[in-house]
């Protein structure tokens, strides 16, 4: 889009549809007729020119109203019809001698003479020239003899444009800010220049950037706590935003406009930043003591992140670039499933995608049929067979230069679009490591899969479980889990991981061959203060068992034996005292089930599990110092303890029937 401020210096328009008005808000009514105007400029193989004014008209022509406020102020408005994809905006300096025009002289001079235009999009209401002399019916009566068209808005259309403004800026009073962002179409702005403050945050370890908004007419919020997304630099960051008067601090009794920025330490003292209004959190109100503060933005900052990320489901913030993205199948005899699901991977809609097979040394004709059928895919050949762990480590060293990369299981169905809500998030947060697509069963689409479901959770004791799959109860998919959130881990089945990270944090452990090997990376990379999420908005569709079968004693071994790895490379040593003998004894009461069910040879491998494991104590300490040391030179935050269930999953599934996870 280009912009234009200076009315003697407008290009030649080509075919110009234009439409006038001061746009205030750009909410989704004014979004409507953007469009109209957007989609006539094609047919007429023209281009679209929207024209506003600065200052608005009404603080020129009546300079003694003090009650307008301005929802947008022109800078955030010019933002938001780039992102409506407008070819031209105008900025008309508004002035007394421009107010004087008469309305042939709007007409003539202006319209005409600056804009040649092909057609005008106007609504039945809007008048111009002196004394508000011109109207649509003046228009259509001049059309003919400079050869233009005129296109009217429907009434209905341009009164809702006026209620909706009146809507959101009552909502905005009353603090109702979802409210008000849907009435737009997207979140309110509030652009400022970062100066000095007190630096108090500092102090109480929420430093923040004091803006100074100015646009005196804009509207300000009411006094509050708000979930914020930060633009700077182009980019967007996550915050939490006061206005307020500082009760609890008597000395400073100005009021103020600052926001927190979540993990963010640069120097923008001068610059213009724009905070787009979320949701409202709390009133502001005064605290007894200044720890009574800082622990109630602790609180404030939990129910922020969880908002934000939330937000997502309902306003995914566009990718203004496309990262580079690698999706790896780990292959080993698994040409049928090559044959059935590489022809939706290749539907992918994601523009910047990369889609690699790397095969761990199959027996099969899998190669064959890749090089027959996919000659464009780039085929990785393993020299052995090193797992799903070990494999994917070889393989991933071999793909470079990549941002992001998607370890999908061969046997997985993906849907269009999968990717783009996943990339959306982690590009908006640096601090998501991991996540994960909702997971359903390709043989019941309405169902949860047993492998990740809606997002891994972990108990005190070390038990995985899912939203939506407790130990082996899967639930039906009924939206119930729709939402955006912090989960402790990630299937590998369907894992985005940033790659330069998973590099960084040491990769899976090659010593578990398959199986937990991602809860064990996903738990690295919480301790070391990253986030790991699930995406519902994007959704796949496995078949489950189709790499390693569920019900196998392999599968058992490996379940039992890679827990108790991951449970001692990670937790606290003060709680592994207690809780490896707790292991001890509730393995044995599994192995007691199973011998219930006449089922010797999983009780042969749990058996096996632990004499694979304690022998093991020199080795697995050692992995342990070397963990620690990954985790923290890849140190963000502190530990992050979303996704860990503070109970006994076993106790509550099978001693109080717990078989939900909502019911949690």
């Amino acid at each position: 889009m280009r912009v234009h401020r200076d009315l003697n210096d407008l290009p030649d328009f080509k075919n110009a549809v234009i439409t006038i008005g001061s746009f205030d808000g750009v909410h989704q009514g004014h979004q409507s007729i953007i469009e109209q105007v957007r989609q006539m400029a094609l047919r007429y193989e023209g281009e679209s020119v929207v024209i506003t004014f600065h200052p608005h008209p009404r603080s020129i022509v009546f300079p003694k109203d003090t009650s307008l406020r301005l929802i947008t102020s022109t800078e955030e408005k010019i933002a938001l019809f780039e992102r409506y994809q407008v070819d031209h905006l105008v900025i008309v300096p508004f002035t007394i001698e421009f107010s004087h025009l008469s309305a042939d002289e709007y007409i003539e001079k202006f319209l005409v003479g600056k804009f040649h235009p092909k057609c005008i999009v106007i609504g039945y209401d809007h008048r111009f020239g002196l004394s508000r002399q011109g109207d649509l019916h003046y228009l259509r009566w001049h059309s003919e003899r400079f050869g233009y068209e005129v296109f009217e808005i429907e009434p209905r259309q341009v009164d809702d444009m006026t209620v909706s403004s009146t809507k959101i800026r009552k909502a905005l009073e009353n603090q109702e800010v979802k409210a008000a962002a849907h009435l737009m179409g997207h979140y309110f702005p509030l652009s400022g220049t970062v100066v000095k403050g007190q630096q108090l945050g500092r102090t109480i370890g929420y430093p923040t950037a004091n803006l100074e908004i100015t646009e005196r007419l804009k509207l300000i919020p009411p006094d509050g706590i708000y979930a914020v997304r930060v633009w700077v630099r182009g980019l967007a960051h996550r915050g939490m935003l006061y206005i307020g008067s500082r009760p609890t601090l008597p000395q400073f009794n100005n009021r103020t406009i600052e926001v927190n920025i979540f993990e963010f330490n640069q120097d923008i003292y001068d610059q213009t930043i724009t905070l787009e209004l979320v949701d409202y959190i709390r009133e502001d109100r005064k605290f007894p003591q200044l720890s009574d503060l800082t622990a109630q933005l602790a609180q404030d900052r939990l129910h922020v992140e969880k908002v934000l990320l939330e937000s997502f489901d309902e306003d995914p913030l566009p990718l203004s670039h496309f990262p580079k993205v690698a999706v790896v199948i780990l292959n080993y005899n698994g040409k049928a499933y090559l044959e059935r699901f590489l022809p939706f991977l290749l539907e992918s809609t994601y523009p910047n995608l990369d889609i690699i097979v790397a095969d761990n040394a199959s027996t099969d004709d899998s190669i064959e049929f890749l090089e027959e059928h996919y000659p464009q895919l780039r085929l990785i050949e393993l020299p052995e067979n090193y797992g799903y762990a070990g494999g994917y480590n070889e393989a991933l060293r071999q793909v470079q230069g990549v941002d992001y990369y998607v370890l999908l299981n061969s046997d997985i169905e993906v849907t269009p679009g999968w990717i783009e809500p996943i990339i959306q998030v982690m590009e908006s947060d640096q601090t998501i490591a991991a996540a994960q697509p909702k997971i359903l069963s390709f043989d019941k689409k309405d169902a949860f899969e047993y492998a990740g479901a809606a997002g891994g959770w972990l108990d005190t004791l070390g038990y995985p479980f899912c939203r939506g799959r407790v130990f082996g109860h899967t639930e039906m998919d009924l939206g119930q889990y729709n939402s955006t959130q912090e989960v402790f881990w990630a299937t590998g089945a369907s894992l985005f991981i940033r790659a330069e990270l998973f590099h960084r944090i040491g990769g899976f452990d090659a010593d578990y061959f398959a199986h937990a090997e991602e809860i064990d990376l996903c738990w690295r990379l919480k301790r070391a203060g990253y986030k790991v999420i699930v995406r519902p908005q994007s959704v796949i569709y496995h078949v489950g068992g189709g790499t390693l079968s569920y019900n196998t004693p392999r599968k058992t071994y490996l379940n039992f034996r890679n827990t108790l790895y991951t449970i001692y490379k990670n937790e606290a040593p003060k709680k592994l005292l207690w809780l490896l003998p707790t292991r001890l004894v509730l393995d044995g009461l599994a192995a007691g089930l199973f011998l219930s069910q006449g089922r010797f040879d999983h009780i042969s491998a749990i058996v096996r599990a632990h004499w694979s494991f304690f022998p093991q104590w020199r080795v697995l300490k050692q992995k342990r110092k070397e963990a620690a040391k990954r985790v923290e030179a890849c140190r963000i935050l502190s530990e992050n303890h979303q996704g860990r269930y503070p109970r006994s999953i076993a106790m509550d599934y099978y001693g109080r029937g717990k078989r939900h996870f909502k019911d949690l």
